[in-house]
């Protein structure tokens, strides 16, 4: 194999261990941790019709965000890894994401997919198993 080749193999491998970082910074609390996985300014899209649904650009919107969801949810959201898989500067995160609010529990298959350009995450887009569902929660109707 010439170096390209390697280099291109080796690219999504990269990819995948810099967005899993991310997730577990995020587990744990660590916001430089996560921030450092981030470009400046990182595209974030949330679809829907919830309170959280729309775009963010950049570290200070995505924080606002992740705080934003964290209140609502009385910092119960957690997200589980199901499976990563990568190719080129794609990352796709499938994963199971939930939560409380108040005596309501939501849990949600989701699919995160992820661009990497450069060793930072510069566009992420979220997909939800049922969006419907997933917009009564975080707008608080049963």
């Amino acid at each position: 194999m010439n170096d390209v080749a390697v280099e291109a193999a080796a690219a999504p491998r990269a990819n995948a261990e810099l967005i899993t970082r991310a997730y577990h910074a995020f587990a744990s609390g660590d916001v430089p941790g996560v921030l450092a996985a981030f470009a400046p300014d990182i595209f974030w899209h949330v679809p829907g019709r919830g309170p959280l649904s729309r775009d963010y650009r950049g570290h200070a919107e995505v924080l606002g965000f992740f705080a934003h969801f964290m209140e609502l949810s009385g910092g119960t959201f957690a997200i589980r890894i199901d499976d990563i898989l990568a190719k080129g500067d794609r990352v796709v995160v499938l994963c199971t994401e939930s939560a409380r609010r108040g005596d309501r529990s939501w849990s949600s298959p989701q699919v995160h997919v992820w661009t990497v350009s450069e060793g930072r995450a510069v566009a992420f887009r979220q997909f939800q198993g049922d969006q419907q569902t997933e917009d009564e929660f975080w707008s608080g109707q049963v």
